[in-house]
Order: structure tokens, then C-alpha cells, then sequence
């Protein structure tokens, strides 16, 4: 399997989903990131735009990396007499709120197989933890049955998003089928999420962090008076450059941009190499605030 080095992520873009999914498909874009969470995805229109792609020749299945995740109910949408009755493709929710974690996660993935139109999933990630610190009950059968999955072939790789160090320190002490990824909003002023890469990086470990909200939880750093001078140098824009740092600093971003000529730009971030002094002057960019 390989892994992008961007994903094209799906979140917040409701009734245009398939239109722009198919759009980055034609751009270039391999690797795309959706979840079976109603609240801020719209899964089965991801699953529209690689049908019409798989069938038209524009990608093939094995050049795809497709990722979903499994939210637990407190991450899903609130929705009308949910916790009466579970009435799938109704209510909105992926599975029955009712049912024990693990049966949850495989109603979930059944519905994002569906949805996707696909007999597997290149990855897997829990959609964050059940709690605020460290990882309880939920969180491990959750893992367990993801591991199953994972053990029967229909899930590449596992991972984990919107945790902390302590969670992914957690996961990698308690989990058979060790994490790959783990996804989080990426904030300059938190040092790039430091601690938590960290933990990712350790040797044992080598999990492959995923950024999100790269440009959106940082706006104030696309205008800094550190970063100007260092796209003037590049002839690149502040995202693009933003993008490149991550990735040379051992980072997956994850781009949702709706803009083809921004599809075009951020596909295009291998074709330029930060140096060292450029690379520390963005590491320490929110020093400058």
C-alpha cells in the first residue's frame, strides 16, 4: 500500500462533496479522507465521485488511499428519536446507539463500505476518544474491533485522531495492532503539535502524524512578516509553503481546499525543497506573537 504524501480531505463540504471529490480526483489527488459522521462529512458523496472515477478509467482502485473513521455517538449529530429506535440511513447515524462498542464499529464500517461503494478500506481511525484524558472502556473496544478488521484484511491500517501525547502513548502501550496515523488540527501557536508528534516519532512507535486545519487554525501565520520573505524566496504561496513544511518535517497534511488552481498548487509542493534555516524560522514562527 502507499501512502500520499496529501490527502484531500472531505469535511464541511455537504452537497458538493462528490462534485469536488471527483474535481481532485482529476487534479491528481490519490489519497482522500471522509468519515461516517453525518455531522461534518457526507460519506456516500465521497463514495459517489470514486464511482463515477472507478468507472471511468480517471484512477484505479490500487492507486487509491481511501480513509474513513468511526465516531462515537457524543461525535455524531444530534438527531430526532436517535435514542429510541435506530433507523439506519433515517437518524442519521451510522449504526445503533444502543449496540455494545464493538458491534457499533462494525455496523459503522459496513455503512462506510456502502457509502464508498468498496469491499475495503485503505485505513481505519477512531474518530477521537470516548473522553477528554487518557482513553477509557469505549475506547479499547473500539480499538479491539478495529483490529479485527484489520486482522481480516478488511482494513489496511489503523490510526487515531484529536488526541493528546498521554492518548497516543496509551493506544501504543495497550493496542495488538499498533497505530499508524494519528490525525489532529496542527496549531503553529502549540509548536505544530510538538508533544504529540513527538510521541509519534519515538522509535517503538513511528506512527505517521496527519495534519489537518493547517491553513484554517493558522491565518495569522500565512500573513507573518517571518514567513513573507520566505515565500518571496520560493516564488510559492503561504500555503503551499506551509504545506512543504509539514511535509519535510515528517508530516501528512491533509488539504479540503474547493479551488482548482489551489488543487494544482498544493499537488505541486514536491517540486520545491525549505532549507534548514527556512524550516526553523516556520518551526518557531508563533515565537514572533
Amino acid at each position: 500500500m502507499t501512502i500520499p504524501a496529501l490527502l484531500y480531505g472531505t469535511a464541511w463540504k455537504e452537497d458538493a462533496t462528490a462534485a469536488l471529490v471527483s474535481r481532485a480526483l482529476s487534479a491528481g489527488f490519490r489519497g482522500i479522507d471522509t468519515a461516517n459522521q453525518r455531522k461534518h462529512y457526507h460519506e456516500a458523496g465521497v463514495g459517489e465521485a470514486l464511482a463515477t472515477a472507478l468507472a471511468e478509467g480517471t484512477v484505479r482502485r490500487g492507486d487509491l488511499f481511501v480513509q474513513s473513521k468511526f465516531t462515537f455517538r457524543g461525535g455524531q449529530a444530534e438527531v430526532e428519536g436517535a435514542g429510541a429506535r435506530w433507523r439506519p440511513g433515517i437518524d442519521g447515524l451510522p449504526y445503533d446507539p444502543a449496540a455494545p462498542i464493538a458491534e457499533q464499529v462494525a455496523q459503522s464500517f459496513a455503512s462506510s463500505l456502502e457509502h464508498l461503494g468498496l469491499d475495503h478500506l485503505d485505513s481505519l481511525v477512531l474518530h477521537g476518544p470516548s473522553q477528554r484524558d487518557g482513553l477509557g472502556p469505549d475506547d479499547h473496544a473500539a480499538w479491539r474491533a478495529m483490529e479485527a478488521l484489520a486482522n481480516s484484511g478488511q482494513v489496511g491500517l489503523l490510526g487515531i485522531s484529536n488526541v493528546s501525547a498521554r492518548q497516543v502513548a496509551e493506544l501504543v502501550a495497550f493496542a495488538q495492532v499498533p497505530p499508524a496515523f494519528v490525525q489532529n488540527r496542527c496549531y503553529a501557536e502549540r509548536g505544530w503539535d510538538r508533544a504529540v508528534r513527538a510521541e509519534c516519532a519515538k522509535p517503538k512507535t513511528k506512527i505517521v502524524y496527519q495534519a489537518f486545519s493547517l491553513l484554517t487554525a493558522n491565518r495569522a501565520v500565512q500573513t507573518s512578516a517571518t514567513l513573507a520573505p520566505i515565500t518571496k524566496k520560493h516564488g510559492k504561496t503561504a500555503p503551499q509553503v506551509i504545506f512543504r513544511f509539514a511535509q519535510q518535517m515528517g508530516m501528512l497534511p491533509l488539504t479540503g481546499t474547493t479551488d482548482s488552481a489551489h488543487m494544482a498548487q498544493d499537488l505541486a509542493i514536491s517540486t520545491f525543497e525549505l532549507d534548514a534555516q527556512d524550516l526553523a524560522a516556520i518551526d518557531t514562527i508563533c515565537a514572533e506573537r
